[in-house]
């Protein structure tokens, strides 16, 4: 992706207040201390990104044991993704929603595609002290690999 307003490496990560998939807000800067994984997927309902949500979910323990919160974040409204988790089994994985302002939170991160309405596929690491640590976008078509993202977070 050629997008020269990405967050990169060294940054510091733009905090945000977005309700979850339960209607709870998610304010990034109560993680400080801990690792997040930014999952972002385009939109909910779509066999790639419900694999991806699922990763996090069933990958849990290990995101605990290093100390890292994952959150699986989209532009789709919270009840949308309130239904899609429950349909996913997704019991515990929040799923902030950016849609209100609409990916104002991806557009912070440079992950929003204007032409399309939704996010890039992307993983974004940040830090204990709030800094992004690692940044990888995919292809919309291509599934994140697991486990390269809990190597990234391992090494860190």
């Amino acid at each position: 992706m050629e997008n020269k307003n990405l967050i990169s490496v060294g940054d510091n990560a733009p905090d945000f207040n977005l309700k979850d998939n339960r209607g709870e807000v998610v304010k990034l800067s109560d993680y400080l201390g801990k690792k997040i994984l930014l999952s972002w997927h385009p939109l909910a309902w779509t066999n790639i990104c419900a694999k991806q949500m699922k990763s996090l979910e069933d990958n849990l323990s290990e995101f605990t044991k290093l100390n890292t919160i994952p959150l699986g974040l989209s532009v789709d409204a919270y009840p949308s993704k309130n239904a899609w988790a429950k349909h996913l089994e997704i019991a515990n994985v929040k799923l902030p929603a950016d849609f209100w302002p609409h990916g104002g939170v991806a557009k912070e991160y440079g992950l929003f595609r204007e032409e399309e309405g939704f996010s890039e596929r992307a993983n974004i690491i940040i830090n204990e002290q709030g800094k992004v640590a690692w940044v990888q976008v995919y292809q919309i078509s291509e599934l994140p690999d697991i486990n390269q993202v809990l190597e990234a977070i391992g090494n860190l």
